[in-house]
């Protein structure tokens, strides 16, 4: 389901793909975050995503009234204060869609599904 914004010189229509992938963009863009992460249904691993896939860590749910819920699935990075991450990129997401794309965002939920150890 896509978002339609109604306005005096017709309609505009946001698909789920550009709000996917404009939340990627903006939780990749926080510190502590080092991607996006997908889970295999065949084999349940979790696998980081690379920059061309990040609306597949992503899903938008439209809601009655265009607005939107957005579940993100991240890897951050070893040693950093996961609360903090978390919340830095609920409010950078919300920001993001709300400021670029015009559309009300409702929740954003930010699920870690590994850390990443360099070394």
């Amino acid at each position: 389901m896509s978002v339609v914004i109604n306005n005096e010189q017709g309609n505009i229509t946001i698909t789920n793909d550009v709000l996917a992938k404009t939340a990627g963009l903006a939780a990749t863009s926080c510190y502590g975050v080092v991607g996006m992460a997908v889970k295999t249904v065949r084999d349940g691993i979790v696998h980081l995503l690379k920059k061309e896939s990040l609306s597949k860590g992503v899903e938008v749910f439209v809601n009655e009234d265009s607005s939107v819920n957005v579940k993100l699935h991240i890897i951050v990075e070893y040693g950093t204060n996961i609360p903090a991450i978390g919340d830095i990129v609920k409010s950078t997401v919300t920001y993001n869609i709300e400021n670029s794309l015009g559309v009300a965002v409702n929740n954003v939920s930010v699920i870690v599904e590994g850390i990443r150890v360099d070394g």
